[in-house]
């Protein structure tokens, strides 16, 4: 409800004061004087007579204020819309998870093919190449020292790819050439990255130290034969636990529940966290390096949130 308030000069003024009810007995109310309607009604007020030569009367004048009109059609009509947008927001969240989930699903097919076909090839020619080697060469004889020499050798250059992996992942990959091992370290966008050049890359001496052995005889060649070997079967153990274990790029079976390999699982996944400044830069060895460091309850953290989603996935599943 509006109210204005109108004043004029008259040559009697009033004073408000409340209903005589409110007032001492010796008080008595004006009844001709001006009322306020109509808040008269509902609080009493009135006005009473003062002696003074310039006064003002003050009248308050209300106006009734058109109520509002609630169109309740059109907000039925709103809220509708409304809900169908959010419907409609949903279904493109869902259809969108989908083909997320879908592109995922091809990535891991896709790199579980080149995985079990590198995988098989390089292993049956690692086989041959042995039965070969040591069969066709030997005509017959059974050289004790040429292969004791080769297969110690691959075990021992085995080993060392992993400080010679520490290194250069340390010294060349996070450094001079991280533009192309920084791939690894962003979301995937398809099945594989710049950084799988890296497998190329140390394959090639690989390859030259094997063909070298082959198709040489002597205990020089069968050494290269076995360096060549123990490159091999590195980078046959590293695609499955770094990229198959970690990375979950394809699943790996049984390597899965291996206890220790868990643990290196962990401990790579913490490099990746840059919580100790990028250690463990190794892998089949991350653990011990993270001890080092002072890493260890954080190393077991991270094994147990492993453990718990892998226990949760089961659970789905």
């Amino acid at each position: 409800m509006a109210t204005k308030i109108s004043a004029a000069s008259t040559a009697t003024a009033y004073r408000l004061r409340r209903h005589s009810c409110f007032q001492p007995a010796h008080e008595s109310p004006t009844r001709t004087s001006y009322v306020f309607h109509p808040l008269s009604r509902d609080i009493n007020l009135h006005l009473y007579p003062m002696h003074r030569k310039n006064n003002l009367a003050i009248c308050v004048l209300t106006k009734n204020r058109t109520p509002q009109v609630v169109d309740f059609d059109n907000r039925i009509d709103a809220v509708n819309s409304l809900g169908e947008l959010d419907l409609d927001n949903k279904q493109i969240t869902s259809r969108r998870a989908e083909e997320r989930l879908a592109k995922k699903k091809s990535e891991r097919e896709t790199y579980l093919i080149a995985a079990i076909m590198s995988s098989v090839g390089i292993t049956s020619l690692a086989i041959m190449a042995v039965h070969y080697r040591f069969s066709w060469q030997t005509e017959g004889e059974v050289p004790i020292t040429e292969m004791l020499g080769t297969f110690s050798l691959a075990v021992g250059v085995a080993v060392g790819m992993e400080f010679w992996a520490r290194w250069a992942h340390r010294a060349l990959w996070h450094d001079s050439l991280w533009h192309m091992h920084e791939s690894h370290h962003k979301p995937r966008d398809g099945p594989f990255e710049l950084n799988d050049l890296f497998a190329f890359i140390n394959a090639f001496p690989a390859i030259a130290l094997l063909a070298y052995g082959f198709f040489h005889k002597g205990l020089v060649p069968g050494l290269c034969f076995g360096a060549g070997l123990g490159i091999t079967v590195f980078g046959m153990a590293y695609m499955f636990v770094h990229d198959g274990l970690v990375h979950r790029r394809f699943p790996v079976g049984p390597i899965a529940d291996v206890p220790y390999l868990r643990r290196v699982a962990a401990a790579h996944q913490i490099h990746h966290s840059d919580k100790f400044k990028g250690v463990p830069y190794g892998l089949f060895l991350g653990p011990k390096e993270l001890e080092e460091v002072g890493g260890s309850e954080e190393l077991d953290k991270e094994f147990q949130r492993r453990v718990n989603k892998q226990f949760k996935k089961s659970s789905l599943d």
